[in-house]
Formats: structure tokens, C-alpha cells, sequence
């Protein structure tokens, strides 16, 4: 494979994002990265459950529900069933 041909373009190299960042907004009182990045999910792909969440974060069981634990004591995320969404 060429390198150079895939340096020289990195625009056509790099894979569309459907959601960007900079479209969401992350509540202060969020301190760990680990609840920063299972909110942002949560809030982009309009909630989702433990296996969602731990096939699309790479996150373990036992990592998750400590962090959605926290969430939903700091009245940010709620639990309806399995399923895991932003509180409103």
C-alpha cells in the first residue's frame, strides 16, 4: 500500500462521522470520563442498554453500571426497564 498517496489527501481517508461533539454539551457536575462518555452516548443515539453500551463504548459490565449509577444519582440519566436514556 502507498502511504504517501493516503497522507497526501486525509480528507478522503477519514470516515464520516454521523454526530460530532461539539453537537452535545456535557453537565459540569460530570467529573470521571468514564459518565462523560457514557452520557454523550446515551445522549447521541437517544439512550440504549447495557449491551449497546458495552459494545459500542468496549466497556465491561461491571465498569458500566458503577457509571450509570452515578448518572442517575446526579438525576441525569434515568432507567426505564433495561433501557438507559438522558432524564428530561
Amino acid at each position: 500500500m502507498n502511504m504517501q498517496a493516503l497522507d497526501t489527501n486525509p480528507e478522503q481517508n477519514r470516515t464520516e462521522m454521523p454526530i460530532t461533539i461539539s453537537n452535545f454539551a456535557i453537565p459540569s457536575a460530570l467529573e470521571s470520563s468514564g459518565t462523560k462518555l457514557v452520557y454523550l452516548y446515551l445522549d447521541a443515539a437517544n439512550g440504549g442498554d447495557i449491551s449497546e453500551l458495552r459494545a459500542s463504548l468496549g466497556m465491561k459490565t461491571i465498569t458500566l453500571y458503577p457509571l450509570l449509577q452515578t448518572l442517575e444519582k446526579n438525576g441525569l440519566v434515568e432507567c426505564d426497564g433495561d433501557e438507559y436514556h438522558i432524564a428530561a
